[in-house]
C-alpha cells in the first residue's frame, strides 16, 4: 500500500474513532436521545415523541455508559441532585436491558397504594381534580386518507373535529400498521377516557388519564419502597407496566439514566418522513420544544 493510501486510510480511521469517542462521551455524560414507544405516559408524553434526557441530573451509574449491564461497579457518583416526586425519568428496567420512561411517585420509605382508582401516598389520598373528557385514537394507517368517523367526531391527520368544529377536549392520535390492528384489534380504535389534574404531596401538578376506576391496577396492595429504590407509575394509569407490576416493581437508583428534558421532535406515524407533502398531518408541531421537567 502506498504512503498516500495509508495516509487516507489513517485519516478515515482517526475521523471514525474520534467521532465515535466524542459521541459516546456526549451521550454518556450530557444528553441521550430517547423516543416514546408506548402510550403509558399519555397525556404527558405520546407515542412518537422524541426527547432528550439530561444525563447529569442525578449523577452517573454504570448504566450511564456503554456496556453498563456489565457489573463493573455499584452506586452513583457526581450526584448533585436527588430525584423529586413528579419528575419524569428514564430508567433501565430491573434485571433487563429495556429502558422505560415513567413518573416518580415514591422514594425510599414511602408507602404507595391504589384504591378504586385513587392514588394514596403514605396513607393519604392524592388530590385529583378537574375531570374532563379525553380521547385516545389509535387508527390503522389504511384509514389515514379517508379519515375516521366515530359518533359526531371526524378524525384525520392530527385533528379531531366535533360537528365540524375543533374538539373541545384534549386527545392523542396515533396511526398503527394495519397488521397490528388485525392481529391485536383491541389496540386499535377510539377510546374514551377521563383526564384529571393530579396534585402530588410536594405540590407538583400533572395530568393523568383513567379509562375507569376499577381496572386491574386500580386496586393494589400497599407497596413500601425499599432503601435505595424508587417507585414509578405511568400517567396513563390503566395502561402502564410500572412499579405496580411484578414486571417492573421497585427500581434501584443505579438504574436511573436521567430526567426528561424536552421534546425535540414529535410525529404520529401518519406517513414516511420522505413524504414531505404529508408533514402537516404527520408532525405535531405544537409539541416541539415542550419542556417536561415535571
Amino acid at each position: 500500500m502506498s504512503k498516500k493510501n495509508k495516509s487516507v486510510a489513517r485519516e478515515w480511521f482517526d475521523t471514525i474513532f474520534w467521532g465515535g469517542l466524542i459521541a459516546i462521551i456526549f451521550r454518556s455524560f450530557l444528553i441521550e436521545p430517547f423516543n416514546i414507544p408506548s402510550g403509558s405516559m399519555i397525556p404527558s408524553l405520546q407515542v412518537g415523541d422524541h426527547l432528550f434526557v439530561q444525563k447529569w441530573s442525578f449523577g452517573y451509574s454504570r448504566y450511564s455508559f456503554p456496556f453498563g449491564s456489565w457489573n463493573l461497579w455499584n452506586g452513583r457518583f457526581w450526584a448533585a441532585h436527588e430525584p423529586e416526586i413528579g419528575d419524569i425519568i428514564v430508567f433501565r428496567k430491573p434485571g433487563g436491558k429495556v429502558e422505560y420512561v415513567k413518573r416518580l411517585i415514591g422514594k425510599p420509605g414511602d408507602t404507595i397504594q391504589m384504591k378504586s382508582g385513587r392514588l394514596y401516598i403514605n396513607g393519604k389520598m392524592v388530590e385529583r381534580k378537574d375531570a374532563r373528557p379525553y380521547v385516545v385514537a389509535n387508527l390503522p394507517k389504511s384509514m389515514r386518507s379517508a379519515g375516521y368517523y366515530y359518533d359526531n367526531m371526524s378524525i384525520k391527520g392530527n385533528k379531531i373535529l366535533v360537528d365540524g368544529k375543533p374538539a373541545p377536549f384534549n386527545y392523542t392520535i396515533e396511526y398503527k400498521s394495519d397488521t397490528i390492528c388485525k392481529m391485536a384489534p383491541y389496540e386499535c380504535g377510539v377510546f374514551n377516557a377521563t383526564e384529571y389534574t393530579e396534585v402530588l404531596p410536594n405540590g407538583v401538578e400533572h395530568s393523568i388519564i383513567e379509562m375507569a376506576d376499577n381496572a386491574p391496577l386500580d386496586n393494589t396492595e400497599i407497596f413500601t419502597v425499599p432503601e435505595n429504590h424508587l417507585f414509578f407509575m405511568g400517567d396513563n394509569r390503566d395502561n402502564s407496566a410500572d412499579s405496580r407490576t411484578s414486571a417492573v416493581s421497585y427500581v434501584n437508583r443505579d438504574n436511573v439514566l436521567g430526567r426528561v428534558w424536552f421534546i425535540w421532535y414529535s410525529h404520529n406515524y401518519y406517513a414516511p418522513m420522505l413524504s414531505v407533502w404529508n408533514w402537516g398531518k404527520k408532525m405535531r408541531w405544537d409539541r416541539f420544544g415542550m419542556l417536561r421537567k415535571k
